[in-house]
């Protein structure tokens, strides 16, 4: 996993690992445990019928227990990320998050288990004593030379597959880049010439995996910090490293380059330069993959060759190598066909997949993560996107396909199509709805937000998370000095934060807003005077002047006051859009689920009229957030069961809404439990839903509002907003607890904009 630049404190981090519980898992039953025959069907005696059965037949345990969907992540501690050899101990957050990248990409249980020996023997003991308990095991940050040793043994001993990531999950992404690359280009993998620099564990299991895909041996090139692995060479060899030995006189990377189609970089940054890359073959293939920082930088290659297509394991620039691609599909497709190991066979069928998905035309959720640029395979579209929906179906087919050529499947798949529904199935549309938009933002940096309360340490946190994140151009109001003064408290060095800060009573703008706002409001009551004090002492009038004068983008306001007062002052300034209906919208995030809910912010108690725009409005934002709206009227009644005056309101607005031509779908009046649960829709043959409803229109907003900080109180699922709409100009107001996290989020929706069109 690439390692992205930090844009938190050391505190949040550790906050996030410590509250609101120690850690980033748990465990959570799957079966009922309310009463004593529950307890007594789980434990005592119950559980005794699987213990005989398994006892017999030791493959029952995949279909009595939890073993076919469990994976262990197991590491000693030696090579943990970038960190070095700092203890099994230390290495369980790492493993921790690993088994949440399971969870996310492939609903797949995982436990992490930190092994304290260093002896890969004692090691390969303790790993293999414990592999009955799992489907698979996942190996990971072990140092070079013993990850091979390790994983070697382990294979030939377990019945169940091993695979250490750290060397496969790069090769099976770059190979799978490498294959579009080599597609684009015109060239085949058995005429081009490859040069490896960095032989540690990736990059040697990268180039074993591309020779068995097709390139020749006479035509690879190792090297390592001591130069060319030459046949012959004794400084610093291993058989890992003599078995890509060449018979060679080139001793540098610089001579090794001279003519090569392909360089993988799995080094340290800045070891190409410019020159080596003038001197490759036409049309280059660089990847460039050393993190944080790669070898070379696209900007460079871009410098010296037009013609050169670059990877780099970043995902701030185009054609990401990112393992979270490979390990969380390879152990899917494994899992599901009871597979005995992973193979050569499989590996190269996963990167088969993953360059043909990218062939196949980009769906709606991913287009709106990157608005404002078009992805299409090509030169800057190799690789999918990790956060490609499609992956979780797409992928273990081919892995498990694979499997049963192969004959390591001990429970072959009859009905392919079946399984890729069944996959489907287990995708949480919701989880990567924030990357998503956050992806998009990116795309697109140059957004300045002000943020209006540029004093508080929250905002100042955010501002800089926003910056450093490539999200845009944060812009704080305040006080210089005070601001300075939160930054230091916040850990920050004012000298190198280089972020902009506006004093209102400072700034030579001063006069021009207050001319902009008194045209708004001499008719209004206002004197010029009072004006002139609002600008000078009221930041949100002064950053809604800004806005709306093209100073800035968008604005974020709402930590030092209630919603109330601050979009009160807001709408001094700023109009609504023309047609539009501003309105709060909530975004639940829960598993299997993404929901808006509106109107959680603005209308108390609408009328008919007033839901149906409400309706409209929700359902063209959810649109441009690269999802389908279904709409649903939410009501105590159901299709006017039973009668009562609240409900014929709601019954009356999908009335008409049904004379407005709308081109979404939409029900109601309904509860919560019929608009999301098909299986209620049998007593209701009329109901117009064709899925379970995304988008909720409420009663009111005490509804609104009571209902999702019920959920979010509650926990379970990640509540994002209310995000303010219809406003001619994007603002986002928080609330007076938000988070720095929560505040980043809205500073990125505000640089999203849901008001405009995917693609600009």
């Amino acid at each position: 996993m690439p390692i992205e630049k930090q844009t938190f404190s050391d505190e949040e981090a550790l906050n996030l690992h410590q509250f609101p519980q120690p850690g980033k898992i748990a465990l959570m039953a799957t079966k009922p445990m309310a009463t004593q025959r529950d307890l007594a069907l789980a434990y005592s005696p119950g559980v005794a019928v699987p213990v005989r059965k398994i006892a017999e037949n030791p493959d029952l345990a995949y279909d009595y227990t939890a073993k076919g969907n469990m994976v262990a992540v197991i590491s000693n501690g030696t090579a943990i990320l970038g960190l070095g050899n700092l203890g099994a101990l230390a290495s369980k957050p790492v493993m921790e998050g690993k088994s949440v990248l399971f969870k996310r990409f492939a609903d797949i249980d995982s436990f992490d288990i930190e092994v304290t020996t260093q002896d890969p023997d004692e090691f390969i003991t303790v790993v293999k004593n414990i592999t009955p308990a799992f489907g698979g095991i996942n190996l990971e940050d072990i140092k070079s030379p013993e990850c091979f040793i390790i994983e070697s043994a382990l294979q030939d001993m377990a019945d169940i597959p091993v695979f250490h990531d750290d060397q496969h999950g790069t090769a099976i992404i770059a190979a799978a880049g490498l294959i579009n690359a080599l597609e684009v280009t015109g060239k085949r993998f058995e005429d081009v010439k490859v040069v490896l620099c960095g032989a540690g564990a990736a990059g040697l299991s990268s180039l074993g995996l591309i020779k068995a895909m097709g390139v020749k041996p006479e035509n690879t090139t190792v090297v390592d910090i001591h130069g060319v692995v030459y046949k012959g060479r004794t400084i610093d060899m291993d058989q890992w490293k003599s078995v890509h030995a060449t018979d060679t006189p080139k001793r540098t990377l610089a001579e090794a380059l001279v003519g090569a189609d392909v360089f993988l970089g799995l080094s340290a940054k800045g070891v190409l330069t410019p020159e080596m890359v003038a001197t490759m073959a036409p049309q280059p293939i660089i990847f460039a993959m050393a993190n944080p920082d790669p070898e070379i930088t696209p900007e460079d290659v871009a410098k010296v060759r037009s013609d050169a297509i670059v990877a780099t394991g970043r995902s701030d620039y185009p054609n990401q190598v990112n393992n979270v691609l490979g390990f969380p599909y390879i152990f899917r497709g494994a899992l599901d066909v009871r597979a005995r190991r992973v193979n050569h066979e499989m590996k190269i069928a996963c990167a088969q997949a993953l360059a043909q998905l990218a062939r196949e035309d980009v769906p709606d959720e991913v287009a709106a993560a990157y608005q404002g640029r078009h992805l299409k395979f090509g030169r800057d579209y190799i690789i999918p996107s990790p956060f490609d929906p499609r992956l979780i179906w797409y992928v273990p087919p081919f892995v498990a396909q694979a499997a049963m050529d192969t004959g390591v499947a001990r429970k072959p798949i009859e009905d392919m199509e079946a399984y890729r529904k069944e996959l489907a199935q287990r995708l949480d549309p919701s989880a990567g709805f924030l990357q998503n938009i956050t992806a998009s933002v990116r795309s697109r940096p140059s957004k300045r937000i002000v943020f209006a309360e540029g004093e508080d340490i929250r905002v100042i946190r955010a501002a800089h998370a926003f910056k450093a994140q490539g999200l845009g151009t944060p812009i704080l109001c305040g006080r210089e000095s005070l601001v300075h003064e939160s930054m230091r408290k916040a850990g920050l060095n004012p000298a190198e934060e280089n972020i902009e800060i506006i004093n209102a009573r400072l700034t030579d703008r001063r006069d021009a807003y207050a001319q902009l706002l008194y045209s708004r409001l001499q008719r209004k009551g206002y004197l010029k005077r009072d004006v002139e004090r609002l600008i000078n002492l009221d930041r949100n009038s002064f950053a809604a002047a800004m806005l709306i004068s093209g100073h800035a983008d968008g604005m974020v306001t709402g930590l030092t006051r209630s919603f109330d007062q601050a979009f009160e002052d807001v709408l001094r300034v700023v109009d609504p859009a023309p047609g539009g209906r501003v309105m709060g919208m909530s975004i639940i995030l829960a598993k299997g689920k993404t929901v808006f809910i509106a109107d959680t912010t603005v209308a108390e108690l609408p009328t008919p009229e007033e839901l149906g725009d409400i309706a409209i409005e929700a359902a063209m934002a959810v649109r441009r957030m690269g999802h389908t709206p279904r709409v649903a009227f939410m009501s105590y009644t159901t299709f006017g069961n039973p009668a009562g005056e609240r409900g014929e309101r709601v019954a009356r607005a999908v009335e008409l809404l049904e004379k407005r031509g709308v081109d979404f779908e939409f029900e109601g009046d309904m509860p919560p439990d019929v608009a999301l649960n098909p299986d209620t829709w049998a007593n209701y043959p009329f109901q117009r839903l064709t899925a379970p409803a995304n988008v909720l229109i409420m009663p009111a907003i005490q509804s609104a509002s009571i209902g999702t900080k019920l959920i979010e109180a509650l926990g379970g699922a990640t509540v994002v907003g209310p995000l303010l709409l219809g406003l001619s100009k994007p603002v986002q107001i928080c609330q007076l607890s938000d988070s720095v996290s929560k505040i980043l989020t809205m500073a990125t929706f505000a640089a999203y904009d849901v008001r405009a069109d995917i693609g600009g």
